[in-house]
């Protein structure tokens, strides 16, 4: 396939075959992966595969117990890094300008290029990924058990494997909802509705054909999707505990002077 029908056939994949991936082929595809574009190309990122059974049954809990992350050969790990340059800098006799927000920006900005290109390389060689949102969330459990230094922070993963199932291709809000020229243009009620209609209930059915959220949507009693996403996925406690982890961890970690 060309880059652009690979990139229209993404499915995040949770159902891998305990096939291994060969060496020579996860070096082929990072190495596609680092040719990323990179703030000033200074590749403030590190990438952490992990195969070891045993650490990834610790990372299991960290990620909230996904079974994909037991059942994929491979979870590759992107994680923010100034640790390395700073060492650059301290032996160069520089000036250590990158213990502060900004820094974790661009090097958190850093990571996610580079993971999407691994996976774009992933997927054209017949792989699968399914990206792991818990990698921040529970950025300083992964970190823990990473043994990541200073100034490294998880900022995104995901499960690599050959896949051992053909979901449906997920639907996209329509090109012309996301798109602006020019300038930002803001949406009116009626464009609004317009523009989650078939999300409304494309999304609505997905979530109800799964005997575990069909349980939690009903027990809740939320009515229609946007409630789902804030009642029953994404909470407001929930992403106030998350906030207060990830800034407690960048302080931790050295990125908040």
């Amino acid at each position: 396939m060309s880059v652009i029908e690979s990139i229209h056939q993404h499915r995040s994949i949770r159902k891998y075959k305990p096939d291994d991936i060969p060496p020579d082929l996860l070096e082929e595809i990072l190495e596609g992966g680092i040719r990323a574009s990179s703030s000033g190309n200074m590749q403030t990122y590190s990438i952490i595969v992990t195969r070891d059974k045993t650490l990834r049954e610790q990372l299991h809990k960290a990620h909230f117990q996904q079974n994909m992350v037991l059942e994929a050969p491979i979870l590759v790990t992107f994680c923010a890094d100034f640790h390395r340059m700073r060492k650059w800098l301290r032996l160069s006799d520089a000036a250590d300008n990158f213990d502060n927000f900004m820094s974790f920006m661009v090097a958190a900005i850093d990571a996610i290029l580079v993971s999407q290109n691994v996976a774009l390389a992933a997927e054209s060689k017949g792989l699968g990924i399914c990206y792991l949102g818990s990698t921040l969330s529970n950025c300083d459990q992964v970190g823990r058990i990473l043994n990541l230094p200073d100034n490294v922070v998880p900022v995104v993963g995901f499960t690599l494997g050959y896949p051992n199932e053909d979901p449906p291709l997920r639907d996209r809000l329509p090109l012309d909802g996301l798109v602006h020229y020019e300038t930002y243009q803001d949406y009116d009620d009626e464009r609004i509705v317009e523009i989650y209609r078939e999300r409304e209930v494309k999304g609505w059915d997905r979530y109800m054909s799964y005997p575990r959220l069909r349980k939690l949507i009903i027990d809740s009693g939320v009515k229609n999707l946007a409630q789902v996403y804030t009642e029953v996925k994404y909470s407001r406690q929930s992403h106030q505990e998350f906030s207060r982890r990830v800034l407690n961890y960048l302080k931790l970690q050295d990125f908040m002077n």
